[in-house]
């Protein structure tokens, strides 16, 4: 049995009827490509997760105001959160390296010249240490400015280009809520969140300040906690859980007044709706699949109908059953993969285009190249057997009969 031969009349057939091959490899074409470009844009989205969840801050944990059952009825606490539940943390978790207290609120920033509406944050002097964020220009606010109240502020990358375009503003004086504040520094960029937010559309100031002189009053959003490892996650979560219920005099039956929160929980939500997706967009696309196949099938029955004098000839020459069963075969498989590979070809161009004229990152991996190109190959096998086994089976003398 001579498999060159083989593959070589198999080449032969498929080039007799150029379009109907073309047409029949369709439905392979985009199965595979589609398959191709969605697993690489849903590799890409993942790594994109992990690469804003790294920047957003290490081994970070956001303690909010929670809420207390009453009557069966879930209602939010008169407890707010504090400075001190913060203060408490870092003093009483040895697994706590790193904590600021946040205020947030969203209003007008002026100079001279310029306005821009931005989120204005008050926190401590350790809150790039949590978020693991460096500094473009200057330095951060000191020690002595949360403590005193003083009217200083380091702008984000975005308010700073927007305001001062690409100088150092650094000494420079901005108006937020018609307050004057010295600007000490510029954070580095860190570009945009998953949910579409600038993280770099922000203004940090002390949050003593932020309390005296914006809102006027002692209450906090949220606290930033920076755990010394990974590993040591679980247990600083007890413990924190621990100091704040102690703080807020909540006995053992109470329902705790505020909610824990990390980066890999928020991290794991967002991979598990980028994994459904992609596995819905791949189910979608495994269907043109089956499509693909079915259409191999139709067209390699049609094929068996039209050579069945050919058949016969060959069986009268000496050609076994498992010859003929090989030959129709490898035809449908060569059909198959010919359709895999140009879907390959668009699939990869496909996601290069996404890359391109988007902000998506697209990770093609080597093993979504030959899972989708067994699959054309198991397509091929499999819808492809039927028609073979037909032709095998087919009685020589009848066969040399048909007209």
């Amino acid at each position: 049995m001579n498999y060159m031969n083989i593959l070589k009349v198999a080449y032969n057939a498929l080039k007799r009827n150029k379009m109907r091959s073309a047409l029949t490899m369709l439905g392979i074409v985009i199965g595979v490509g589609s398959i191709i470009a969605m697993t690489g844009v849903g590799a890409g989205a993942q790594q994109e997760i992990d690469n804003q969840t790294a920047a957003f801050g290490t081994n970070m944990i956001t303690i909010r105001p929670g809420g207390v059952t009453a009557g069966g009825i879930r209602i939010r606490s008169l407890t707010e959160l504090s400075a001190s539940d913060g203060d408490a943390i870092l003093r009483d978790c040895d697994l706590v390296t790193a904590q600021t207290p946040v205020i947030r609120v969203v209003t007008s920033v002026t100079t001279s010249e310029r306005n821009w509406g931005s989120q204005i944050y008050g926190v401590n002097t350790s809150f790039t240490t949590v978020r693991n964020w460096g500094l473009k220009y200057g330095s951060m606010f000191t020690d002595q400015d949360y403590r005193s109240g003083n009217k200083m502020c380091v702008l984000g990358s975005t308010v700073a280009s927007n305001l001062f375009g690409p100088y150092d503003p650094t000494g420079e004086i901005v108006r937020i809520q018609n307050i004057p504040f010295r600007i000490a520094g510029v954070l580095e960029s860190k570009g945009q969140l998953a949910s579409g937010q600038d993280q770099d559309d922000m203004i940090i100031i002390p949050y003593t300040t932020f309390q005296k002189r914006i809102i006027g009053n002692q209450d906090i959003d949220y606290i930033y906690v920076s755990v010394r490892t990974s590993q040591d996650m679980a247990a600083a979560i007890q413990e924190i859980r621990q100091i704040i219920r102690t703080a807020h005099r909540i006995p053992d039956y109470g329902d705790d007044d505020f909610q824990i929160k990390t980066q890999d929980q928020v991290n794991e939500i967002a991979k598990s709706i980028s994994k459904t997706v992609s596995l819905l967009m791949i189910i979608v696309a495994s269907i043109s699949l089956v499509v693909g196949g079915i259409g191999i099938m139709n067209i390699m029955l049609v094929s068996v109908t039209e050579r069945t004098r050919e058949i016969g000839i060959r069986m009268a020459i000496g050609a076994t059953e498992q010859d003929i069963l090989l030959q129709f075969l490898v035809e449908a498989i060569v059909l198959s993969l010919m359709g895999g590979l140009i879907g390959l070809t668009l699939g990869i161009i496909t996601g290069q285009m996404v890359e391109t004229f988007t902000s998506w990152s697209v990770s093609i991996s080597a093993s979504s190249i030959f899972i989708s190109m067994g699959f054309a190959a198991a397509i091929g096998i499999f819808f492809g057997f039927y028609p073979a086994r037909k032709a095998a089976s087919l009685n020589p003398i009848e066969a040399l009969r048909y007209e």
